[in-house]
């Protein structure tokens, strides 16, 4: 009834406006914005009542390719249409394109009950777990991205080999490169943060042509929303400049993968940070403690949602600014799980295992579900702080090499279905062991080039 009674207000202001029409998107699995325009009297009707969108965009991979492996929906089922409920909290307009309205939907049931394998709706379960337990959880999202003098079309005749920076070399924190290329950088701090996904701070990375952003910190939902809503920004952006960016997380083997590292904290009713306690060394309370424990614990069992891809395990190394165990220490980046210690404002968790390829709301859900399960069962941090290199000391056992071995763990966790929801995970590992297929059945060029003279 409170989201119909928003809307009303909301029809009431644009069509007062003379609105024509607006953007509407859901995301996917790999969480690739999918979304269509609506004419102005059928998103009228859809803002009551939802609208139909084919599933395929849930029964597809990020090539468009439709898996044969799930149960959920596939040729088996005639791809019919799904039930998209439109959030009215999520309106903003689009300054890129001539300011048209925008909403964010997630997937209902039939009797509009949330549909289980959802990524939205997956957080939404995980945030409604925390209220539940008096506890308000806020993320902020961070992203490291490469960008290339491309487009679509040049980057496919050329083979997606070589593509070209923007700009050469390794300079982190430049203000030189940001220079260079002043207008595209001023155009997505400042275009975003007027789409409603500010951007607390942009800079250069080590690397040619890389970038981060600090996505301003929110609740979880409407942080994973501005996370979905600034990669699509950023490259709806960028074409204007003949710019093409890249979230990949390990596009050349020599520079360092793009992170995707989420900063958590969890907040009392009362408005106090529950991470917060100034007796502590570390200002950590008992409920930081146990949430960083269940984090560390589930990490291997979850790594999927963190490394999605087969490409994220590439980033994954020693020594190139990712995490290869379950680690945590006062404010070291070589460890999986970073304390930041602070005032009571600011204390705070960064996970770093995460990668710029994450789907954010399963990242954020698989994150949060795991540190609630920690809280829920008092668990004790088993080991103390890495206070040097977590690749060299720490005897922490490895994370899974690759996507295959990590979605076995995933496959037989039974707690990963108890936090994240049974239909969820069995769809998700579905999904994974068809990209290791594919991947599995692909010639590449490291296979070309080392066999076709030689052998």
């Amino acid at each position: 009834m409170e989201e119909k009674a928003d809307f009303k207000k909301i029809l009431e202001r644009l069509e007062h406006a003379n609105t024509k029409k607006v953007k509407v998107a859901v995301t996917d699995i790999d969480g690739v914005l999918r979304g269509k325009y609506l004419h102005f009297d059928k998103f009228a009707a859809a803002a009551s009542s939802g609208f139909g969108f084919c599933n395929v965009v849930l029964g597809w991979d990020a090539a468009d390719v439709c898996y044969d492996n799930v149960r959920y929906t596939g040729w088996h089922s005639g791809y019919p249409d799904e039930l998209v409920e439109l959030d009215p909290t999520t309106e903003r307009t689009v300054p890129w394109d001539n300011n048209v309205p925008f909403f964010l939907g997630h997937f209902v049931t039939a009797d509009k009950t949330p549909l289980p394998i959802c990524p939205r709706q997956t957080l939404r379960r995980v945030v409604e777990r925390a209220e539940a337990m008096g506890l308000s959880p806020r993320n902020g999202m961070e992203f490291e991205w490469f960008n290339f003098r491309e487009t679509p079309q040049s980057l496919d005749e050329k083979g997606y080999i070589r593509p070209e920076p923007i700009t050469p070399g390794m300079f982190g924190y430049s203000l030189i490169r940001a220079g260079k290329e002043s207008a595209y950088f001023n155009a997505v701090m400042d275009e975003l943060t007027a789409f409603g996904v500010p951007v607390e701070g942009l800079h250069t990375e080590t690397g040619p042509g890389v970038y981060e952003a600090a996505i301003l910190y929110s609740g979880a939902l409407e942080s994973a929303d501005r996370a979905v809503l600034f990669k699509a920004g950023v490259k709806d952006i960028a074409a204007r400049f003949g710019i093409m960016p890249s979230f990949m997380a390990k596009w050349n083997a020599s520079l360092p993968g793009c992170s995707g590292h989420m900063h958590q904290s969890l907040w009392n009713t009362n408005g106090e940070n529950a991470f917060y306690d100034p007796k502590d060394p570390n200002r950590m309370s008992s409920t930081f403690k146990s949430y960083l424990a269940g984090q560390l614990k589930l990490l291997p069992e979850l790594l999927p949602f963190f490394a999605p891809t087969v490409n994220s395990y590439k980033r994954l190394v020693d020594g190139y600014w990712a995490p290869v165990k379950p680690t945590w220490g006062i404010d070291n980046r070589t460890v999986s799980h970073r304390v930041i210690p602070g005032s009571e404002k600011s204390t705070r968790l960064e996970v770093r295992v995460s990668g710029s390829d994450v789907n954010p709301y399963l990242a954020v859900a698989a994150s949060l579900a795991a540190g609630l399960y920690g809280i829920e069962h008092k668990m004790q941090l088993e080991d103390p702080p890495v206070k040097g290199s977590a690749y060299t000391e720490s005897n922490a056992p490895r994370l899974p090499h690759n996507l295959l071995d990590a979605t076995r763990r995933l496959a037989d966790s039974k707690v990963a279905r108890e936090i994240l929801g049974a239909d969820l995970v069995e769809h998700f590992v579905a999904t994974r062991e068809w990209e290791w297929r594919q991947f599995q059945d692909a010639v590449t060029d490291w296979e070309t080039k080392r066999y076709f003279e030689i052998i």
